[in-house]
């Protein structure tokens, strides 16, 4: 851990406990004294951002740590040089935990059909019992995510299960450990697919990311459903090359694919060949009601003025509408904020099979969708020996650097070593700094205000997504000077710094964790 033993003693000040050095550097945290709460867990699955993921896609359990352990088929004691791990349902297939060269592929005796494969720099993974010999061979080149086989009970073994290991230079290490550093944690989660080389997760309409960003995450447009009305017996038509021009600027502003915009646009006025107004008041191309566009109009074409009638702001203010009304949180996201445009589910559904027919397109986001509302000041607080691991974590990264979709060792961007951080303590929280603050508010956590903050409390702030969507997140170190603990930007990279600067932002707020955990613990 780099800068251990100054770290202790800082947070030794700042939580004013006297907690044990020994305490604080353990791989396992102290059991906290108040009742643990189970983690809430936001609907869909984790995505892959960092060089490694489990090497499962579905939910799976552990069975076996690594260590000695007396064999129960040779009956004596042996080092059991990995973990078990059996998916749920059993038999699911099992992919690469990361991209390397393969270095073995077939009957290894006891571990029955395994799979090898060489990660560089000394690192490597082993896949044993796999129902089937794999269609893998020696020398072949896998991307992460890739299926390697299917669990199985070949070998020594009493059950269907994937023995997994990690050695590091030939020697076999904890897989536990190593996974939780690289922000792949093997918690039994269910987590999404690996997108193969080349597929790149980010849209074509976003031609650069801003460097401090966070990891690419996107998600497709959902499916149109049913009912619906109007796209029954309207085409699609073409659209006039200024007004998709308009669609696609808004777009790429707003992080959101322009065929959404231009479903909306069709479904309102055919892309502006019917912008009068309709009889409930509301005009212009995206038919924008007078008080919705006082409080979300924005000036689109640069003019200094918001015009409801003025084409470009009337996008651009669609745009900033759906944004503000959670677009980027999931597929479920979406859908509450078309709804929020217009309420009617046929209208939803229109709107989608429009954006279908224009191609389509990701938005810029988190996939999952966590309902947050107002959170649960009822949760007991996290315990200060579980807050001093989690910061003694992401201080230890101090020096490491920012990249755009890095999930460690050596790199991270602000929501990787924020999510990091709190798996060191046993829980899972999504991947983006939007999607964390609404895991919070959903009942993981409590909002405190600014005056309240406690080292280990997360700060929230508007960045990159534009002023209604939350783009940064860090820890709190020290409330009374203002201080973090974060991953800032590709400039400043992992350390201490201030988030004084946030605090007038459009959106800057605090949270704190309850004493939740993925697999709560009675109290001591």
């Amino acid at each position: 851990m780099k800068g251990a033993l100054a770290v202790l003693a800082a947070l030794a000040v700042l939580l004013g406990s006297p907690l044990a050095t020994a305490v604080l550097v353990a791989s396992v945290g102290t059991p906290a004294m108040a009742e643990e709460h189970r983690t809430l867990f936001c609907e869909g699955t984790l995505p892959v951002t960092g060089d490694w993921r489990p090497p499962y896609e579905t939910a799976y359990t552990q069975t076996s740590q690594f260590g000695q352990r007396f064999h129960p088929i040779h009956q004596e004691w042996r080092l059991h040089a990995g973990v078990d791990l059996v998916s749920q349902p059993a038999g699911a297939p099992v992919v690469a935990a990361a991209a390397g060269t393969v270095t073995a592929a077939g009957w290894t005796g006891g571990g029955g059909n395994t799979v090898s494969i060489d990660h560089g720099g000394g690192t490597s993974s082993r896949y044993l019992h796999l129902a089937h010999p794999s269609d893998l061979s020696v020398g072949d080149r896998v991307h992460i995510g890739q299926r390697v086989g299917t669990e199985g009970s070949t070998g020594d073994s009493t059950g269907s299960h994937l023995h997994f290991e990690i050695h590091q230079d030939g020697q076999p290490i904890d897989p536990v450990p190593f996974m939780l550093e690289r922000g792949a944690t093997l918690n039994g989660v269910a987590v999404a697919p690996s997108p193969p080389p080349g597929e790149e997760p980010l849209p074509p309409w976003v031609p650069e990311l801003p460097e401090d960003g966070e990891g690419g995450i996107g998600f497709e447009l959902p499916a149109p459903g049913e009912p619906r009305q109007d796209s029954l017996h309207n085409p699609s038509l073409p659209i006039p090359s200024g007004i998709q021009e308009l669609y696609e600027q808004a777009g790429s502003q707003y992080a959101i694919p322009w065929t959404l915009l231009a479903g909306i646009g069709m479904a309102e006025t055919a892309h502006g060949a019917n912008t009068g107004t309709s009889s409930a008041g509301a005009r212009g191309l995206m038919q924008f009601m007078p008080a919705t566009f006082a409080a979300y109009g924005v000036d689109g074409d640069g003019d200094g003025l918001a015009d409801i009638d003025n084409d470009a702001d009337s996008v651009h203010s669609a745009a900033n509408y759906l944004t503000a009304s959670g677009v980027h949180r999931g597929e479920e996201g979406v859908r509450d904020a078309l709804f929020a445009y217009n309420h009617a589910d046929w209208y939803v559904n229109d709107v989608l099979y429009y954006a279908q027919q224009y191609g389509g397109g990701l938005v810029l986001g988190d996939p999952l969708h966590c309902d947050g509302q107002g959170g649960n000041p009822d949760l007991p607080p996290v315990s200060s020996e579980r807050v001093a691991q989690m910061l003694a974590f992401a201080a230890g990264q101090e020096g490491d650097s920012y990249i755009l979709g890095a999930g460690g060792p050596d790199a991270w961007d602000c929501s990787s070593l924020t999510q990091t951080a709190m798996a060191q303590i046993g829980i899972t929280a999504p991947r983006t700094a939007q999607a964390q603050r609404d895991w919070l508010a959903m009942g993981n956590g409590f909002r405190v205000p600014l005056d309240q903050a406690q080292p280990g409390d997360l700060f929230f702030f508007d960045s990159y997504l534009g002023p209604h969507t939350i783009g940064h997140v860090g820890f709190v170190w020290d409330p009374a000077t203002h201080t973090s603990i974060e991953a800032a930007n590709p400039a400043k990279g992992v350390g201490f710094f201030s988030y004084e600067h946030a605090l007038d932002n459009n959106i800057f707020e605090i949270w704190r964790l309850g004493n939740i955990d993925d697999n709560p613990k009675a109290p001591s």
